[in-house]
């Protein structure tokens, strides 16, 4: 009986084990940065005034479909601004060739061709899925590209982000 007990003991541990070492010897490549190449990229927005506005940001998925309307989604995310505010997002952008993001021709972006808020509730927090058809541009084109968050009424800017590089897919 004892040796029974024993050997469903080992047996349980063995299967333990196997589990264990099946589980660490499992490939887990997990993309990073969410796999996103060079056609999609993870916008921060930090503060502009960080004296007055130490806990605000933003983040913006930016995502370019496999599709042949060449549609980018712009996933946008505020936090910590002013509750009950419209925002808006805008870009500008640089050749490749510029070294850095120097261009200050501000396009508001929305849902295609028609700007859209970005609207904070009671906390100050927002979120817009917002897109741009980018049909016309060549597929492999390259940009420098930069952020920013205005606020709607003042049309000061209130969050920025750092220049980024994409590729037109």
């Amino acid at each position: 009986m004892i040796m029974l007990a024993s050997r469903r003991s080992y047996s349980r541990i063995g299967i333990l084990v196997l589990m264990i070492v099946s589980f660490m010897a499992c490939k887990k490549n997990m993309a990073e940065n969410d796999d996103l190449g060079i056609y999609n990229i993870n916008v921060n927005l930090v503060p502009v005034d960080l004296k007055n506005m130490t806990y605000a940001s933003g983040f913006i998925k930016f995502r370019q479909d496999p599709d042949t309307n060449r549609i980018i989604t712009l996933d946008t995310y505020i936090v910590n601004l002013l509750p009950n505010h419209d925002y808006l997002l805008q870009r500008a952008v640089n050749p490749i060739t510029d070294a850095g993001c120097t261009s200050t021709s501000w396009l508001t972006l929305g849902l295609g061709l028609v700007a859209q808020s970005i609207h904070t509730d009671a906390k100050g927090n927002g979120h817009e899925t917002l897109f741009r058809d980018i049909t016309a541009i060549a597929r492999g084109t390259e940009f420098r590209i930069h952020f920013q968050i205005i606020d709607a009424t003042t049309l000061n800017p209130v969050l920025n982000s750092d220049c980024e590089q994409y590729t037109v897919r």
